[in-house]
């Protein structure tokens, strides 16, 4: 059966960094990009970041271009997020997805449960 487990969300001050990851038990794991989408509180979900299965180009959203990074273990089929200079607006739960490039929401074949990240001021 197919899971995408997240780790590493929590509460942070404003300007600091989490590490999310994102462990992909999924059967022909090379055919899919994984990425990260998260809902604030009230918000729908909105698409943070992509990967391809062997790197490549990642997507960001604007709103976290120059702050967030995207990578992947291909050996360990886990996917990082490292969040660095966390705004309030980041606060949400993120969501781990595994999908076919360029990993749209539509598009979107396996969810994981999410990841809570608290931002505060």
């Amino acid at each position: 059966q197919a899971q995408l487990v997240e780790s590493g969300g929590g509460l942070v001050q404003t300007g600091g960094s989490l590490n999310l990851s994102c462990v992909a038990s999924v059967r022909h794991a090379r055919a899919y990009s994984l990425g990260w989408f998260r809902r604030a509180p009230g918000k729908e979900r909105n698409f943070v970041a992509a990967i391809g299965w062997s790197g490549g180009t990642p997507r960001y959203a604007d709103s976290v271009k120059g702050r967030f990074t995207i990578s992947r273990d291909t050996a360990k089929n886990t996917a990082y997020l490292q969040m660095n200079n966390l705004k309030s607006d980041d606060t949400a739960t993120y969501y781990c997805a595994a999908g076919p490039y360029p990993l749209r929401q539509i598009d979107v074949t396996y969810w994981g449960k999410g990841t809570l990240v608290t931002v505060s001021s």
